[in-house]
């Protein structure tokens, strides 16, 4: 029996051989197409002037593209840039029955929910909607008692710096403070990603610009920051609109306070509650209108 290689063992060799290079060099090709500056990006625009060629040529796709600027950005960028406002912070009295923040919680549809004890500014805490469902095991427990420690960063705080922070410490919120120590805000794991891959849509935000929810044809639950203008189109209540853009705002104005739970107000064929109030406006009202009286009939 012959001892000698089979004849198609080397040209098998070659041929492999060949792809390689061949892949290599197209590649190459491509990553020379790429970068198509003759030099080394030295700058931010050399790196914006190669995202933009690569764009148009097709070399990426918008949501790749989107995603690279959002990551360049994402270190130049600090807390107080893509915080929630401290006026639009939904925030927990620990001084308020369990039984009346579920129905808040289940409204609001957070996860956690910054905790302040006399003022809000004095956050002392967050709680785990989940953590509720021990409560739901013992009834007898204080809301005290399911507050977990918070995590408080300076309005300063770059961004990418916290990303890691928070993967360290598996937190999800930080609470953000200025310089003397007051609240100003909060940011979310959601916030920093979002500066990367934009919004993320969950099963809540269908409805995140919905501020009117009909009950029936003549009653509606409406936020506090809704327009007044989009409430009038929508109600035909003939609010005036020169001097207030939201109805919290002219509601306020109309009592002569600011707004408490229970107060009430007609206007027109039109009686306003408040359902939900906070130490600053109104946050949930109730509107009907009264069903017109029956004309009598001539005989």
């Amino acid at each position: 029996m012959s001892t000698e290689p089979y004849p198609s063992a080397a040209p098998d060799s070659d041929l492999k051989t060949s792809a390689k290079h061949s892949l290599a060099r197209r590649l190459s090709q491509k990553v020379k197409g790429l970068f198509s500056l003759q030099h080394e990006p030295e700058d931010r625009e050399d790196i914006n002037e190669l995202l933009n060629s690569a764009h148009e040529k097709g070399i990426i796709d918008q949501d790749a593209y989107d995603m690279i600027l959002g990551s360049i950005s994402f270190s130049e960028k600090i807390a107080s840039d893509i915080m929630v406002p401290r006026s639009k912070m939904d925030c927990i009295d620990i001084n308020q029955p369990i039984s009346e923040i579920v129905p808040f919680i289940i409204e609001t549809a957070h996860s956690r929910f910054p905790v302040y004890e006399v003022e809000k500014d004095n956050i002392i805490g967050l709680l785990l909607a989940k953590d509720l469902l021990r409560y739901v095991i013992n009834p007898e427990q204080s809301l005290r008692s399911l507050v977990r420690p918070a995590y408080f960063v300076p309005e300063t705080k770059a961004l990418n710096n916290l990303m890691q922070e928070f993967k360290t410490t598996r937190n999800h919120i930080a609470i953000v403070i200025d310089e003397y120590g007051s609240l100003t805000g909060l940011v979310t794991m959601e916030d920093l990603l979002e500066q990367i891959v934009g919004d993320i849509e969950d099963e809540y935000d269908e409805d995140a610009e919905q501020t009117i929810f009909p009950e029936s044809a003549n009653s509606w639950r409406v936020m506090g920051v809704s327009s007044i203008k989009h409430l009038n189109e929508t109600i035909d209540a003939n609010i005036p609109e020169d001097e207030y853009d939201t109805i919290g705002g002219w509601l306020a104005a109309e009592l002569d306070h600011i707004p408490k739970r229970g107060d009430t107000y007609e206007f027109h064929h039109f009686k306003f509650k408040v359902l939900r109030a906070d130490e600053k406006r109104a946050q949930w009202i109730h509107i009907r209108r009264a069903q017109p009286s029956p004309q009598p009939q001539e005989s």
